[in-house]
């Protein structure tokens, strides 16, 4: 047997190795072999060289030294985990006395401590007494998790409900995604519009534009390709009428409008101005909450333009304020920057926060409502909705109304002057000569 470290020694062999060793020399081998240095760890292990045998006492006295260094790691583990689950448990402890007023005393020190203890001596025999009260049972354990299974049993039951509700997951996460597409034959406006719009997103997804206008229902298969579930939806006829669809995928329902006095960004050129990705927050109107469909509305409003929390792309902040008023049956939106005091003192007597409008600005004129997403049955019909269709086609019967008017105009003029003709005086000539001219022409006419 050769060790690493030190040079060849001829052993002694065992009768059993003297059985089993053949007759034949063991041959060394031509040259030392130069190896790294060992770790601490495998420091009893022996290395074979030729024909030599293992050693099993001393693989056993290794394998035996090793188990031993895992137990001891295992332990200072689990005395540390046991640690923090007490510190843990303090601090939801005293959480729970400071907002229910009175906190329940637990029987078990492990588990909380009383209200009355709070020098550091006490808290920290007590949380001795619990590692030397669990440390049979947590050692005894062949693994963490089921050493973490064996929880005390807690009395107070303020205490219990209070560590509930502090240590209970969040049981919804808003995974709001907006779709945001277009038809073809939109204008530089429109686009410019829906530009906007994404930039006030950010967690809405722009898709390429849609070749039909009639077949709506293709958007659903897109929002759920997109893993979308809303829809904003632009859809340009004639190249000058906008109307925006608002949808929730695929189930519904969905909303009509019609879109005017659109002024975008670049348009209107106003000094406020936001951090792009900011949350926005939504200002509604006191009317939305006066009748049934102005409150389903609100609800699609705020799930479309509501940034969700902890979104990738937004940043965790207000700094801007999203309008939604109500105005002779519509829906007026606005976007304002919310400006603060740069030491953030109040100067004046004024206020403190200033509004600053961003941009950009557009009417909604709600048409319908579906209960399904982009058709299905009529939840609510506008009726005093007129379409642009109607608006320009009395445009032109004006227009074309007006040379009619103009020519009937003067044959009445003609009419009445031949109906009543003036009346001539006695010195109506007596200036212009008329009256010499005629008694020039009579005194010809005798002549001839």
């Amino acid at each position: 047997m050769v060790k690493a470290d030190r040079p060849a020694k001829k052993a002694a062999p065992s009768p059993k190795a003297q059985d089993a060793a053949p007759s034949t020399p063991i041959a060394k081998p031509a040259s030392k072999a130069v190896k790294a240095k060992p770790s601490p760890a495998d420091l009893p292990a022996v290395v074979l060289t030729g024909n030599t045998k293992v050693d099993k006492a001393a693989e056993a006295k290794r394998h035996q030294k090793a188990k031993q260094i895992e137990q001891r790691m295992a332990k200072k583990k689990l005395k540390s985990q046991l640690k923090k689950r007490t510190q843990k448990t303090k601090v939801r402890t005293a959480k729970a006395a400071a907002a229910g007023g009175e906190a329940g005393e637990a029987s078990n020190p492990s588990s909380a401590l009383p209200a009355s203890v709070t020098s550091k001596k006490s808290s920290s025999s007590a949380a001795a007494a619990t590692l030397k009260e669990d440390d049979s049972k947590l050692f005894a354990a062949p693994s963490i998790a089921a050493a973490a299974a064996a929880k005390p049993k807690k009395v107070s039951k303020i205490g219990t409900a209070a560590e509930l509700a502090l240590t209970a997951p969040a049981g919804f996460k808003n995974k709001e995604k907006v779709l945001v597409l277009s038809t073809r034959g939109i204008t530089f406006r429109y686009r410019h519009l829906m530009s906007d719009l994404l930039q006030l997103l950010p967690h809405s997804k722009k898709d390429n534009k849609l070749d039909t206008k009639n077949d709506r229902g293709v958007i659903n298969e897109v929002a759920d390709m997109k893993s979308c579930s809303s829809t904003v939806f632009f859809e340009v006829r004639k190249k000058q009428d906008l109307y925006l669809w608002m949808s929730k995928c695929p189930a519904g329902p969905s909303v009509k409008f019609l879109v005017n006095n659109v002024h975008t960004m670049a348009e209107t050129k106003l000094s406020g101005n936001h951090l792009r990705g900011a949350r926005p927050m939504l200002s509604f109107h006191k009317a939305f909450d006066e009748q049934p469909h102005l409150q389903l509305l609100k609800e699609m409003l705020t799930q479309v333009f509501a940034t969700p929390r902890r979104h990738h792309k937004s940043k965790p902040f207000f700094d801007h304020v999203l309008s939604f008023t109500i105005a002779d049956d519509r829906i007026w939106f606005r976007n304002y920057q919310i400006i603060t005091p740069a030491d953030g003192k109040k100067a004046g007597p004024g206020p403190a926060i200033s509004l600053v409008e961003v941009g950009p600005r557009f009417c909604m004129n709600p048409i319908k409502i579906f209960a399904g997403s982009f058709g299905g049955a009529t939840l609510f019909e506008n009726p005093n909705y007129i379409s642009p269709n109607a608006v320009r086609s009395a445009a032109k019967k004006a227009a074309a109304g007006k040379y009619k008017n103009k020519i009937a105009a003067r044959e009445k003029r003609k009419t009445h002057v031949g109906e009543h003709p003036a009346v001539r005086g006695e010195l109506d000539g007596l200036f212009a000569g008329e009256g010499d001219s005629d008694m020039g022409s009579d005194d010809f006419e005798d002549s001839e």
